[in-house]
């Protein structure tokens, strides 16, 4: 194995000592040795982390978000890597060809007509302001999967979330069916074989999420797929006989009126599922990471004081008169370290800043809580609500 000292390895790279030094300071990138006379010595092995490092850092990934993303260090986490740099690059050169090629068009306008084309400067302008989007959508898209990862491997109730999910429905062949917040589409995925004959609109926000929906159901024919607020659903009045909101409801900003239009679009009778968490889910995880820091917050807001299994019946009432609620009973049984840790920094708060400097730290925290009874236990508190809309008669 070969070693190089800290002038060595940055000069090899291309970089400054100070980048390196900053890295080892940051925890991103600590040398694999120390010799007796105080060298920080890196390896061939430290080459390939930096070239992640700086690979993901120019593609616009922040510190924290790079510390997560290099934490395993094998072939197969590598070669991810590569197909995510490889990936992201490929559409950052086809975003910026986008925005050449309105560039292209607006001179062509106003050379020709000496006018300037105000619809084509407005999309100049959204195409240029959309140039982090693909890292933005990257960010969501893999901390989803790192979450549903760690329930399908650690859940005690043998049938799956999102096979239960589906159960719940009672989908018929003919229905028109609406999914808001579809995410990348795992729950059809997984139910692929039973997905009845029906006119499905898959529908998110994120076009970026509808994109990776688009594509993991590509193996599935006649879905359509959307991308809209739920706050103003472009559809008519009775359009569905069904709406699903899987975990989404606590996003929205204007609850009232997603509500007010999820209710317009269905038909009579028609029926809307809504998936909820209650104040007791995961709360074990969030008890950890205060015993390790009591600065750490996973969350900015607790979603379930938005729209839980506490306060849901009582928000959906004043839209639907009949509320029912069906709780799914499972809990986590959590072996692996990594996993649980990988879990935690794909949450949406502040636990990158107080975790990624004292990470080694923090993994023999995890290592201690494993050590006393080889898995750690966590508590799912998750359910869904079925309303229906129901006329009065005149």
């Amino acid at each position: 194995m070969n070693y190089y000292k800290t002038g060595e390895f940055a000069k090899m790279a291309n970089v400054s000592i100070r980048t390196i030094r900053w890295y080892d300071r940051q925890g991103l990138l600590k040398p694999t040795m120390i010799a007796d006379n105080g060298y920080r010595l890196y390896t061939d092995k430290d080459f390939v982390k930096l070239q992640q490092i700086l690979s993901l850092k120019q593609l616009g990934f922040s510190l924290e978000e790079i510390f997560s993303m290099t934490l395993n260090d094998d072939v197969h986490s590598l070669m991810q890597s590569l197909e995510l740099q490889s990936t992201l690059i490929e559409n950052k050169i086809n975003h910026l060809k986008a925005i050449q090629s309105a560039i292209v068009e607006t001179k062509n306008v106003l050379h020709e007509e000496q006018a300037i084309d105000w619809n084509q400067l407005i999309k100049l302008i959204k195409l240029t302001s959309m140039n982090d989007s693909v890292v933005e959508q990257y960010r969501d898209a893999s901390n989803l999967e790192i979450r549903i990862r760690l329930h399908e491997r650690y859940s005690l109730n043998k049938e799956s979330w999102f096979n239960w999910l589906f159960h719940q429905y009672h989908l018929k062949n003919g229905m028109r069916i609406l999914e808001v917040g579809c995410g990348n589409g795992a729950l059809w995925k997984k139910n692929a074989k039973e997905i009845p004959q029906a006119f499905m609109t898959l529908s998110d926000i994120s076009e970026g999420m509808v994109n990776d929906a688009r594509e993991n159901l590509k193996n599935i024919p006649g879905i359509r797929y959307a991308s809209f607020d739920v706050e103003d659903i472009p559809y008519d009045d009775n359009t569905f006989d069904v709406v699903i909101a899987n975990h989404v409801l606590f996003y929205i900003k204007d609850l009232p009126t997603a509500l007010q239009e999820i209710y317009r679009v269905l038909k009579p009778d028609g029926m809307l599922y809504a998936s909820a968490y209650g104040h007791k889910h995961m709360h074990e995880i969030t008890d950890l990471v205060k015993e390790f820091d009591t600065r750490i917050t996973l969350s900015n807001i607790n979603l379930y004081d938005v729209f839980g299994l506490e306060n849901g019946q009582q928000v959906l009432s004043e839209f639907f008169k009949k509320v029912e609620l069906v709780r799914y009973n499972d809990a986590l049984e959590v072996t692996n370290r990594d996993d649980l840790s990988n879990y935690i920094l794909s949450c949406h708060g502040n636990q990158g800043e107080y975790i990624s400097k004292k990470y080694d730290e923090f993994r023999k925290f995890l290592d201690r809580k494993l050590a006393k009874s080889k898995s750690f236990h966590i508590t799912k508190d998750a359910g869904m609500f079925i309303c229906q809309k129901v006329i009065d008669d005149e």
